[in-house]
């Protein structure tokens, strides 16, 4: 990209932006006028679909790609497309499925096409809260999906698998497959995506793509899949509700979410840490 940013910043969004289900505080929102006034790139890092953003980034004035799926996408809300995505390979998400489907699980999948949910998935009320208020060509598309899905000769291109509550033989099978990424992102809920990915290696690319150094990135979040983009940047903030993972790994810790503790890090520490830079 042409434009010149002085560094980045990547913030989570539930309960380090904002509460599950509400919209962005007014104090987070002018903590984000005032980075993007200081010439700091903003961008969320969610593990939420990209179809669940495209509202917070109009709303926050995002200029720049958005990280969803917990590191899966980059992707343009302007544009409401991916360009970048990681992707699990055609036999990988059919076996995957298959066991998903077999065994009854809470399972929902990510795609570019939209947002699939398993037959037992209790999520669906998330993805239609978000869609009220939202015109229709902005709507995330809902897509149920059973063991007839499989009879396809292609399926979507999907870049995450949210369980809720797995049972310990289905969580541990995740964590044991070597080609995959799972890890927690929430209370009773578990992620499971590509080896490799994640909010750390997503970060990197988007700072390289928007020509920033690596020693002027920033991240905030609170969750242990947090935890790699807060080890990834140079400075790494974790939450004061977060993990004892997060804030073990991170640079400067700040306060509770609703505290406003990420308008707290960009003023106390963001700002003043960028005012430094040559």
């Amino acid at each position: 990209m042409d434009r010149k940013y002085k560094a980045l910043l990547a913030s989570d969004m539930d309960l380090t932006l904002l509460s599950p289900g509400k919209d962005v505080p007014e104090g987070n929102k002018k903590a984000i006028k005032a980075l993007q006034e200081a010439g700091i790139a903003f961008t969320i890092a969610t593990g939420r679909s990209s179809f669940l953003v495209g509202k917070f980034a109009e709303d926050l004035g995002i200029d720049v790609p958005i990280i969803t799926s917990n590191g899966g996408s980059l992707f343009d809300a302007g544009e409401r497309r991916q360009f970048a995505s990681v992707d699990f390979e055609e036999s990988k998400i059919r076996k995957l499925l298959e066991y998903l489907l077999d065994n009854d699980a809470d399972a929902t999948l990510y795609s570019d096409e939209g947002i699939f949910f398993a037959p037992c998935s209790s999520r669906k009320f998330f993805v239609e809260g978000y869609n009220v208020g939202v015109e229709p060509a902005k709507q995330s598309p809902i897509i149920d999906i059973d063991k007839s899905f499989l009879d396809r000769d292609v399926l979507p291109r999907f870049n995450k698998i949210l369980l809720i509550k797995p049972n310990d033989t289905l969580h541990d099978l995740m964590l044991s497959d070597p080609e995959l990424e799972a890890l927690a992102s929430g209370v009773d809920l578990f992620d499971v995506m590509p080896r490799g990915v994640s909010k750390g290696n997503a970060l990197l690319k988007l700072a390289d793509y928007l020509n920033i150094p690596s020693d002027r990135t920033f991240a905030i979040g609170d969750n242990e899949n947090d935890v790699p983009m807060i080890e990834a940047a140079k400075y790494g903030i974790a939450m004061g509700n977060g993990t004892e993972g997060a804030k073990k790994a991170a640079y400067y810790i700040t306060a509770d979410y609703d505290s406003l503790g990420f308008a707290k890090a960009v003023y106390d520490f963001i700002i003043p840490m960028v005012e430094k830079f040559n």
